[in-house]
């Protein structure tokens, strides 16, 4: 697959910029509207017929990147794509000026990305080093001395974010009588599953339950990283099952890993700031244009970028700083 990765980037670059002028205003829906609008005009300039399998809902639920919709700018002969979005994750972040929120997009050949169900799953995520130590079955404290043991540390020197959640009451009680810390967190697991697998962020592991979709992303991610998600689908009732069914999920019960999420082989996978956060700067508009951080990542060849751009205004005065 032609390296999209660049393109990609700027898909997710215009939809960061465009959230991050609503930040603040208290209009998480309008956030989320902007990102969804910047990203589908974005999306239709590129050279690839693309089907997004995860996305901001059914077609009847979602205006724009609705699941199954087709983007792109190009249809015969075009490079065939499936596209993840989450066009803002974090729109309740964004909406109040809360550190994380970030806009996000991975992509694969066809078939490369696992179309889930908007539903919860249960989730471990854990960098490179604890890979393969990890049981989505297993006691809290048993997986919590496996990943201090890879990591050659003490479980007392671990950081674990979970969301926060009722539902994580016990999870929380479980971790924190085992000895870790824990950072819990409003909404964004998809950027703390990412952080868990870049030295330097502080985050040593990922653990409850969280969407469905963003554990694809996730596991896109950590695909590039060689991190690690464990999650198994949560079923609500009887309807929700057959649904999964139809969809083509006949175990529900089973345990994916991150391969099994995102088993495509070319993957790229994209993420720009919007507000601050442990992984990237958000979005700064200066007198000279808009500043922004981003990752974006191939898992062939594989390849991380950490990127800033400047995003020139069109003014005869306007410099380019060394930063």
């Amino acid at each position: 697959m032609f390296d999209l990765s660049l393109e990609m980037l700027r898909v997710v670059e215009e939809a960061a910029v465009a959230s991050a002028r609503t930040m603040g205003m208290g209009d998480a829906m309008g956030s989320d509207h902007a990102a969804v609008e910047a990203m589908r005009r974005c999306l239709d300039t590129l050279a690839i017929r693309g089907t997004i399998v995860i996305g901001e809902g059914e077609r009847d639920e979602a205006p724009m990147l609705y699941i199954g919709e087709t983007v792109g700018g190009a249809t015969n002969g075009a490079m065939t794509v499936d596209i993840a979005v989450d066009p803002l994750e974090g729109t309740n972040l964004c909406a109040t000026g809360g550190a994380g929120a970030v806009t996000v997009l991975a992509a694969s050949e066809a078939g490369g990305l696992l179309h889930a169900p908007d539903c919860y799953m249960e989730k471990i995520i854990v960098g490179p080093p604890a890979k393969g130590a990890i049981d989505l079955d297993a006691p809290v404290k048993h997986n919590l001395k496996a990943i201090a043991r890879r990591l050659q540390r003490g479980v007392d020197d671990l950081v674990v974010v979970v969301l926060d959640r009722p539902r994580h009451s016990q999870l929380i009680a479980d971790i924190r009588a085992a000895g870790a810390r824990i950072r819990l967190i409003s909404d964004g697991d998809l950027s703390a599953g990412i952080a868990s697998s870049v030295a330097g962020t502080g985050v040593h592991a990922v653990m409850g339950s969280g969407g469905a979709p963003e554990g694809v992303l996730t596991a896109a991610a950590l695909r590039c990283l060689n991190g690690e998600i464990l999650g198994r689908l949560v079923v609500k009732d009887d309807a929700q099952k057959e649904r999964m069914q139809a969809m083509g999920i006949h175990d529900v019960k089973r345990i994916y890993n991150a391969a099994e999420l995102a088993p495509g082989h070319n993957i790229v996978f994209a993420a720009c700031g919007v507000t601050d956060g442990n992984l990237l700067k958000g979005a700064r508009f200066t007198g000279d244009g808009v500043h922004t951080q981003s990752i974006v990542m191939n898992s062939n060849p594989a390849r991380v970028r950490f990127v800033e751009t400047t995003h020139l205004e069109n003014k005869p005065d306007v410099k380019v700083r060394f930063r």
